[in-house]
Formats: C-alpha cells, structure tokens, sequence
C-alpha cells in the first residue's frame, strides 16, 4: 500500500490564521510597576504605627485607641503587602533567573514559601486589637482570642516559615538581583541587607526605614523590566496547531 504524504494547503487555500495578541508588554510593565508596592506600604505602616512590633494585645489595644485616625491610615497601607507581595517577589524572580539560576531557585523557594504559608497561617494581632478597638469590644476577651490564635500549631509553622522567607528569602534574592547583574548593584544590596535586618532592628520607625531600603530593592526588578525587549521578557506569543 503507497503512503501518500499529506500537503497542507496554501497560498488562496490555506485558511486564515489566528494571531494571537501579544501581552508581553503588559504583563512587563506591570510586574515592573507592582515590584516595589508592597515593601513601600509597608515600611509607611510600620513608620506611622503607634507602638512597636511584639507589644502586648493590651498596650497595642491601648495605643490605637488613641491614634484611631492613623491607625485606620496603617491599615491601608498593608494592603499591598498581603494582595502584591507574591507577584513582587515573582518580578525579582524572573529577571534574576538567567543571570544567577542557582542563587535565584534558592531565594524564590524560601520566600515564596514563607509568603505562601505566612499569609494564611499567621494571625496577626494588629488587625484584630484594631477591630476591637474600633467597634468597642471587650479587649481582655478580644486579646485571649489573640492569645488562643497565636498557641496554635499552625499559626506557629506559618509564622515561623514568613520569617524564614523575609529573612534568608529576600538575602538571596538580593545576592541573585546583584549577582545577575540585571538591575544597578546596589539595588540587589538593597534587598539583600534591607529584607535581612528587617526582624532585628529596633523600634517600629527602623524596621520601617529597613522595609523601604527592601523596597529600594525590588525596584531593581522594576528597572530591570523596563529596560527589558518583550522577547527578552518571555517567548512570543503561540498557538500550537493540533495533531492530526
């Protein structure tokens, strides 16, 4: 039996191809313009926040009452780093992965998992003292709940794993932006010294300073996605043709 091969069509009989749009620059542009977000809200959260972290429920309770007004302002100004610190993160990601893949794969394991498990798991007190607070409610009750949340396992693992990230995730991170060479050095510096420090500095104004030195540092994703070529950002865009 002869195999005949078989001849697509062209010229006036090939049917018309669908192009597929290219978002590329859409999605460059706005990597580049989340990087820095989260970091900035909240370095200006811990900058304008009343009291500093690891007060008790009370004390904390106590102080929002009153700066309610500010308070109220902090609470904003988190948003951004529970919604965007992931794709943040992602952004530093992507464009050290060439330069530094090691390095890069290390980083984006830790703090993508301490994000991943720190966002649900961990509890903070601050939105519950400032619920009480703000609706009246009885806060030596209110701080047992805190107290019974946070005996947790769970929450225990959670925030356990959110420190590990921001800690050795961000200094990794940070060494993969310089080493990759993608963004100025300093900006990798940045992130690697800013995320690092962050949990040990003291009083709520420099842990601030320290986030938004962090926050410096994930610009250098910004910089770098800008001064990108859409084909150096990611393959073009395709739709493969089914098999036969």
């Amino acid at each position: 039996m002869r195999n005949e091969a078989t001849v697509e069509p062209s010229g006036a009989n090939a049917p018309p191809r669908e192009h597929p749009h290219d978002v590329r620059a859409f999605w460059r542009v706005l990597l580049a313009v989340i990087a820095p977000l989260p970091m900035i809200g909240m370095g200006l959260n811990y900058i304008l926040s009343p009291v500093d972290g690891g007060t008790s429920f009370a004390r904390t309770a106590e102080a929002y009452a009153d700066h309610l007004d500010r308070v109220e302002v902090t609470q904003y100004l988190g948003i951004p780093f529970l919604v965007l610190l992931i794709p943040a993160t992602f952004a530093v990601v992507w464009v050290s992965r060439r330069g530094a893949p090691r390095l890069t794969t290390a980083g984006a394991l830790l703090a993508l998992t301490g994000q991943l498990a720190g966002f649900p798991l961990n509890q903070g007190g601050d939105l519950l003292a400032y619920t009480a607070v703000k609706n009246g409610l009885d806060v030596a009750a209110t701080a047992k709940l805190q107290d019974a949340l946070e005996a947790q396992p769970a929450a225990a693992l959670g925030g356990l794993l959110f420190i590990v990230g921001i800690v050795f995730g961000s200094l990794l991170l940070g060494l993969a932006l310089w080493r990759s060479k993608a963004a100025p050095a300093w900006m990798g510096i940045a992130l690697a010294v800013g995320g690092f420090t962050h949990p040990f500095m003291p009083g709520h104004v420099a842990s601030g300073i320290g986030l938004l030195v962090t926050a410096a540092g994930y610009a250098g994703a910004t910089v770098a996605l800008l001064r990108m070529r859409d084909d150096d950002f990611d393959l073009p865009p395709h739709r493969a043709v089914p098999a036969a």
